[in-house]
Parts: structure tokens; sequence; C-alpha cells
């Protein structure tokens, strides 16, 4: 974490406006009434929604990046948002996708070489090669041709997903840095993530 308290606190669910109550129904199977599913939305859709507006718009692209319509396997977008994360220094972004990259078919040693990055020696050639596109685009924004060549097993429409799923997470790790996004009630940082302040 970057920061040891919410620049922009996440808002209590009971005094919510009507436009923030229908940003957040869809974390609440279409109900209006969100105080009703109360803990069920995360800090992140709770900070954001300050701006309903906004949140409307990034759940919508977040949904093509985490859905099916995203070319890239399950695990190996996983494999990329997690090194996204870390890259950025992200513990809330890290936290929320180790589980959700465990489930996709990541293992505990993998998450684990994930923050060793693409010199890992138990890396495939291909988790290798997307790992190498992740930390160019994180550092220099833009894939070397060197890299792009090693992601010639991808199609290019997986190449395209994933430097968009990057990009997305990259996104979402400077908003969650910078408004101070606090883990959910019962996650634990993992402590290469612990940036704040001492």
């Amino acid at each position: 974490m970057r920061l040891p308290e919410p620049r922009v606190e996440p808002v209590d669910l009971d005094k919510i406006d009507d436009e923030q109550r229908e940003a957040l129904a869809v974390f609440t199977s279409g109900a209006r009434d969100v105080t009703k599913s109360a803990g069920t939305v995360l800090n992140i859709f709770r900070t954001l929604v300050h701006a309903p507006k906004a949140l409307t718009a990034f759940l919508a692209w977040g949904s093509y990046i985490l859905s099916r319509r995203n070319s890239l396997a399950e695990r190996e977008r996983e494999l990329v948002i997690l090194r996204t994360g870390f890259n950025c220094g992200s513990g809330y972004e890290f936290t929320q996708h180790t589980r959700i990259g465990l489930d996709a078919g990541l293992t505990e040693a993998e998450i684990e070489a994930i923050k060793a990055g693409p010199a890992d020696p138990s890396w495939s050639a291909e988790d290798r090669a997307m790992l190498q596109a992740t930390d160019d685009l994180t550092r220099d924004f833009h894939v070397s041709d060197a890299s792009w060549a090693a992601l010639s097993f991808l199609t290019q429409k997986q190449q395209m997903d994933l430097v968009m799923t990057v990009g997305n997470y990259t996104q979402v790790s400077m908003m969650l840095n910078s408004f101070g996004v606090q883990l959910d009630p019962g996650q634990e940082l993992d402590p290469a993530l612990d940036h704040r302040p001492r």
C-alpha cells in the first residue's frame, strides 16, 4: 500500500444518493437498495462511486477485460494483471487478483515468481514473454520489438488484449494508489507491497 489511509473515503452505503445507488446496483443483482448488501461492495467501487458516471463507464470497459471477450486465457490474463499490479506498487490490486489468479489456475509458487518477473527461471518461454511485455509496458509504455516478436505464439487479437489488459490495470493501480483505497476486510497485504511510511 502506498498510503496508510484513504485520501478519498469509500462511501457509506447508508448515505448514498440515487445516482450512486444506480451505479452500484450491478453489485447487488440489480437491487436498487445496495444497503441490504453491505459488505459485498468492495472498497474500490465504494470509492469510485463518488463519480458515479465514471464508475459506470469504468465497469463497462473492465467487464470486457475480465470476460471471455478478452482473448487471453484466464490464467494468462491474471499473470499480466498481477505483474502490472506489482510493478505499479498496488497492494490492493495485487491482493484482489491473487485470489482471482489462483482461481484461474495460477499456483502459489507462480504468484510468488510473478514478483521476481520474467527473470525467474521457473517460467516457460511463453509466460516469460508475457511478463516481459508487461514490464516493457509498465516501464516504457511501449512493447519493444524483441518483446513483441517473443509474443508470436499469441494471435494478433491476444497481443492486443495483452496490451489493453496491462493498460487497464495500470490505470486501476494509479487510481488505487492515489486515492488510498485500503484492503477489504479479511485481506492481508503482501509484505513486498507495503510501501506505507513508517
